[in-house]
């Protein structure tokens, strides 16, 4: 019997220890049938889980559930991105110091100290929300496994002439003191003071340069107009110069003036200044034109010696000051505040520099044709989120930026001869390893053995751009690679389609020649009162996840996460929780009436279906019929919110108060055909109603069934 109230707070945690007991969401790689493969997106490890992690994942185990309902067998792992620099933040948050100061190894160790509780509490939180995964399969992408793969995938691109290093202009962040790739660089509207300098011309005439960048004056190289500006065609070939004491080495600072198309003429003075670097323009022309290198900014984001007596000022400070200098000259000729476009690293806000480092990258611009087709290969949901990634892949200016001067990553596998400066490859035997306590496992093809170890590590994308390779065993199980690879299906949000979307097409077609999934299924995001995406290093400002399941119940939270379209971003909303309660509150009771009016008949009788029903029994099962059929169709697109909100209606308005109002007496009669009609029908509408909400509502729905 079904007791007069449903108390989540005894069933939810009752029912979550026997699923884990049971191994109910266990993959099942004996068996037949056709396998279901979800690429699911490890969080990172940076933060506490929050709501917005609750919105999307539940989305995902939705559409789990339903295709295991539909007889599937779901693989359905679960991984942490656990390396790489959020992860670093994060544990020097926590811990309030910084890695440099202290001993790698004595970093490294708090990192895996903190993930492994940190990760422990992601897994409870899961569990509690009752995802359905697979726990045994659990992997971090710093864990053995994983490096073996990503230190594999290096070696094999390197083979393929795919990876590379070089020493060239790089994005940079002053603040984490890393290069970083293009796809981690976001365009930020910050306000900035635009100056017009006053360079001299050799007749002692002024040419106006206007600039936000005055701290790259000490590298000023060139100055470019447009070759058709006939303002300054007949200065082409000649000089321009400033006076520079004061932030310089020199007292004065003279460059040719060049002509290039780049320039534009009706920006600014329309004649503009080349340092190197301020922008990718600036290393175009440094390129195109063969023009010195001159570092003005170290990589701790402080002028270098370059910049005279401000050497080791912050840029932000030498931005203040060298106007100053200039204005005290009378070298000012306007200033102005403006709004103006700055990219800034994703990861701490910090202005990003173009530094000339040497650095490791994986080729992508000349296969730009070969990743947009393979784009068009897989099923986007919703489909517009298709042409973010298009939009992406068309506008790529550079290779991708793989490594990274940090502490806690997956190593690069490799040695540099010190004798013939070729590179020495870990071989797969060696696999996973770190250079620097490692030696290469035979000699320099030259002979020596005398090897300068790769101190970079890699970035977390490209460990975390294997998560298709590493689920699927791709080096150690080939069976079990083309069970699961490409995989079904491939969740994730929005904002990182053009990494973690783009970076896995790219090792998927470098390594297999195939796309990684058939479908991508694209989340929005739960947005903060102010309207901003709700991050792990943030996660305290809003109110987290377990303090909203304890008052609110698992099955509520879960309601609210798949109330929006596919991809839509959305507001935390108590009311729809509230909306969430209410459907709970009515299932349990419309099950205990039915409960009661089905008293003392068994599933056997209730498994045929009688030979007269009533029009209104027949009108309740076409509803149901076309419920059914719209709910499958829109679960097969990824739309879990329309299908749910079809079933509720068919649940609130033709169940309840329709079909329970007008078979009511019957259920009351003696006469027993009649009788047995609406019970028969009462029966199958709900223990389908049941079966719908199943995959949003898995806690009350599996009491019920059970009740029942």
């Amino acid at each position: 019997m079904l007791p007069n109230r449903y108390n989540f707070r005894e069933v939810e945690p009752r029912l979550a220890q026997l699923w884990a007991e049971a191994d109910l969401y266990a993959f099942d790689a004996a068996c037949s049938g056709p396998i279901f493969t979800i690429d699911t997106p490890p969080p990172t490890v940076s933060g506490e889980l929050h709501i917005g992690h609750c919105y999307s994942y539940t989305q995902t185990d939705v559409i789990a559930r339903f295709h295991r309902m539909r007889g599937e067998r779901v693989f359905y792992p679960m991984g942490f991105d656990d390396n790489g620099l959020p992860t670093e933040r994060f544990v020097e948050r926590t811990i309030k110091r910084k890695a440099t100061e202290m001993e790698r190894t004595e970093f490294i160790a708090h990192c895996l100290e903190l993930i492994k509780r940190t990760e422990d509490r992601f897994e409870a939180l899961w569990r509690r929300l009752s995802l359905s995964v697979d726990w045994r399969y659990r992997y971090s992408t710093i864990s053995p496994q994983a490096q073996r793969t990503s230190q594999w995938s290096f070696i094999q691109l390197y083979q393929a002439g795919r990876a590379y290093t070089q020493i060239a202009p790089t994005l940079w962040c002053p603040e984490c003191q890393t290069a970083i790739a293009q796809a981690e660089v976001d365009d930020t509207t910050l306000l900035t003071q635009f100056s017009t300098l006053a360079f001299r011309l050799s007749d002692g005439s002024i040419l106006p340069i206007a600039t936000t960048r005055p701290e790259l004056l000490p590298a000023c190289v060139a100055i470019f107009v447009h070759p058709a500006d006939a303002r300054y065609t007949h200065l082409i070939g000649t000089t321009a110069s400033i006076e520079s004491e004061g932030f310089s080495q020199k007292a004065r600072i003279e460059v040719p003036i060049l002509a290039d198309e780049l320039a534009d003429p009706t920006k600014g003075s329309g004649a503009v200044m080349c340092c190197t670097f301020g922008d990718s323009t600036d290393v175009r022309w440094w390129r195109t034109h063969q023009l010195p290198l001159l570092a003005a900014i170290g990589r701790d984001g402080r002028m270098t010696a370059l910049a005279g007596p401000l050497a080791g000022l912050p840029t932000n400070q030498a931005r203040q000051r060298i106007p100053e200098h200039l204005a005290d000259k009378g070298l000012i000729l306007r200033q102005e505040t403006i709004e103006h476009n700055v990219g800034t690293h994703e990861r701490c806000s910090t202005p990003v520099e173009y530094l000339h480092t040497r650095q490791w990258f994986i080729r992508v611009l000349d296969q730009k044709e070969r990743f947009l087709e393979a784009g068009r290969k897989i099923r986007w949901h919703p489909e517009h989120m298709h042409s973010r990634y298009e939009h992406w892949v068309e506008n790529l200016q550079w290779d991708w930026c793989i490594s990274r001067q940090r502490f806690l990553g997956v190593p690069i596998p490799a040695w540099t001869c010190r004798a013939c400066g070729e590179i020495q490859l870990a071989t797969l035997e060696q696999l996973p390893l770190d250079p620097r306590t490692t030696q290469p496992a035979q000699p320099c093809a030259c002979g020596s053995t005398d090897f300068e170890p790769e101190q970079d590590v890699m970035d977390t994308w490209a460990t975390s751009s294997c998560t298709p390779l590493i689920i699927g065993r791709s080096i150690d199980d080939p069976a079990w690679f083309a069970q699961h690879f490409p995989a079904n299906l491939r969740p994730q949000a929005h904002d990182i389609i053009r990494t973690w979307a783009f970076y896995t097409i790219v090792k998927a077609l470098y390594h297999t020649n195939e796309i990684p999934w058939q479908t991508v299924m694209v989340s929005g995001h739960a947005l903060s009162a102010q309207r901003s995406k709700i991050s792990k290093s943030k996660a305290h400002e809003e109110a987290g996840p377990l303090a909203l399941i304890e008052p609110e119940s698992a099955d509520a939270l879960r309601y609210w996460a798949t109330s929006v379209k596919t991809g839509n971003d959305t507001f935390f909303n108590p009311e729809t929780v509230a909306t969430g309660r209410r459907l709970v509150t009515k299932l349990w009771n419309a099950s205990r009436f039915a409960e009661a009016r089905l008293e003392g008949l068994d599933h056997k009788s209730l498994a045929k279906m009688p030979e007269h029903l009533l029009p209104t029994d027949r009108w309740l099962l076409s509803r149901l019929a076309r419920t059914v059929a719209y709910a499958t169709t829109e679960l097969e697109r990824g739309e879990y919110a329309t299908a749910r909100t079809e079933v509720e209606r068919f649940f609130w308005s033709d169940l309840c108060d329709n079909y329970l109002e007008l078979a009511k007496a019957r259920l009351y009669r003696r006469e027993e055909a009649e009788r047995e009609a609406a019970q028969w029908t009462l029966y199958h509408a709900l223990l389908t109603v049941l079966k719908l909400l199943a995959p949003y509502l898995p806690y009350i729905t599996e009491e019920i069934y059970q009740g029942l």
